[in-house]
């Protein structure tokens, strides 16, 4: 399989669990308002939750501005995993903070090599702009 393949199908797959999550919060905001309530976070972020899920995670999908939207997405899953699961001692809490860990790397990743060919691409066009 080409790079070029597994690249795209991993951030797609990174993607849809963002635009699902975010999805959920409109389809039945009540639970994520009250499980923001239960760790003193203001419901009135839910909204700027909900554009950063959808609207990151869209952009992810389509590969658009990757190293702002995989950047945003990664500091937005450091948040959730330092904000909601600190209870280590908790094994599903444990869990859920390893996997936003984790998540929030492979957007690191993401957003790094996209800002490496971007501004391999930059340097492209100054040669290509130079040599005529």
């Amino acid at each position: 399989m080409s790079a070029t393949i597994v690249t795209i199908a991993g951030r797609s797959l990174l993607a849809l669990l963002f635009i699902l999550a975010g999805a959920a919060k409109i389809a039945g905001p009540q639970p994520f308002l009250d499980h923001m309530a239960e760790h003193h976070i203001p419901g009135l972020l839910l909204p700027l939750v909900i554009l950063l899920e959808l609207g990151a995670g869209v952009a992810l999908l389509l590969g658009w501005r990757l190293p702002f939207s995989a950047g945003a997405l990664a500091l937005f899953c450091l948040a959730t995993a330092f904000g909601f699961h600190l209870n280590l001692a908790d094994k599903a809490e444990r869990t859920l903070f390893i996997k936003d860990l984790a998540i929030a790397g492979a957007l690191m990743v993401i957003a790094a090599h996209a800002s490496v060919a971007s501004k391999a691409a930059d340097l492209g066009a100054i040669a290509a702009a130079a040599n005529r």
